[in-house]
């Protein structure tokens, strides 16, 4: 399925780019760590081209020919693309989940802010929830509620991810918290990206996030009980791994502005220990309410799509009307 070169190259992209990844990855069975490897070699690609590029605009249409090709069966000449074409054929990867992930990276270049926490949710969807869906994927499940509370996991993981960097976001001008939650607490979404500070408002709202991302986390686990036994460490490990990130933000009393959380080896070998206790004992009783919950509205497409093995074009209005606005940028700039 993946060339045993490109392999290598994907895993020694993750050991420098995702330590968190990396670490819970270790707890996957083979048949499972090499695809997931594989898949967010692609992600993190796809994902540092857009961030750390001085034309995101090109960078967004790039990924748009390389799925266009990879799903074509003619992978682009380079080992993430190679590697996960080998997944998408293998595992009838849905397209409309790595399409999701292609808006998101759109709406980054685009520079778009979210009103609310939905909006905000509906971001994190595309970004994390989508690759929580292709995750289930890997491991053969296609079950509706397991979906969901992968997805709750995607969202919860991404939260603690905008919480960790809200001081970094806005040195290099990007601002992913709620704008009605910083208006709330008087904070100005402008001068907060002119001058970034830890004050009291800006650590409120980090705050709120890390709340939401708590209650996210819990409902996820439900949904692991539904996961193969041999994979239940692996994603047990990336809860509380990830979770343990926006501990360290709380611990520094939410400011995320002057300092980025870190965990180090120790912390994340005591998760994993953590994790393959609970893998065995607590997820094989899941709270049927929690289990059976709907999806959150801005993940049920992602659900669908992975429970129907939709492998047909995904692309919504929405995803060509951002991607209209990226070639005439683009266009403009050549």
């Amino acid at each position: 399925m993946i060339a045993p070169a490109d392999m290598e190259a994907c895993r020694a992209m993750i050991r420098t780019g995702s330590l968190s990844f990396h670490a819970a990855s270790r707890c996957l069975p083979a048949r499972v760590r090499d695809p997931a490897l594989a898949l967010y070699a692609f992600c993190r690609v796809a994902d540092d081209e857009v961030d750390e590029g001085h034309d995101k605009a090109r960078a967004v249409l790039s990924l748009r020919d390389r799925l266009e090709q990879i799903y074509d069966g003619r992978p682009r000449n380079a080992p993430a693309d190679r590697a996960f074409a080998g997944v998408v054929e293998a595992f009838e990867m849905p397209r409309a989940l790595p399409e999701a992930l292609l808006e998101g990276l759109a709406w980054d270049a685009v520079g778009r802010r979210y009103d609310n926490l939905s909006g905000v949710m509906d971001y994190s969807a595309r970004v994390a929830a989508a690759v929580g869906a292709m995750m289930c994927v890997l491991m053969r499940v296609r079950e509706a509620d397991a979906l969901a509370r992968a997805c709750d996991l995607g969202l919860a993981m991404q939260l603690t991810n905008i919480a960790r960097d809200v001081g970094e976001d806005a040195r290099a001008g990007r601002l992913f918290l709620p704008l009605d939650w910083l208006r709330e607490e008087g904070v100005d979404p402008e001068a907060l990206l002119r001058t970034p500070e830890p004050s009291e408002g800006v650590r409120r709202v980090t705050a709120r996030l890390l709340t939401q991302a708590d209650k996210l986390y819990r409902r996820s686990e439900a949904g692991i009980a539904r996961l193969p036994l041999s994979c239940r460490t692996g994603i047990f490990a990336a809860r509380h791994i990830y979770a343990g990130i926006g501990r360290q933000v709380a611990g520094a009393g939410f400011d995320s502005v002057t300092r980025r959380a870190r965990t180090g080896k120790g912390q994340k070998m005591a998760w994993l220990m953590l994790s393959g206790l609970r893998a065995g004992v607590s997820p094989l009783l899941p709270h049927a309410a929690t289990l059976h919950a709907r999806p959150a509205p801005e993940v049920a497409f992602l659900v669908d799509a992975a429970a129907r093995r939709a492998n047909a074009r995904g692309r919504s209005d929405a995803l060509f009307e951002v991607l209209a606005q990226l070639e005439a940028r683009s266009r403009g700039a050549a």
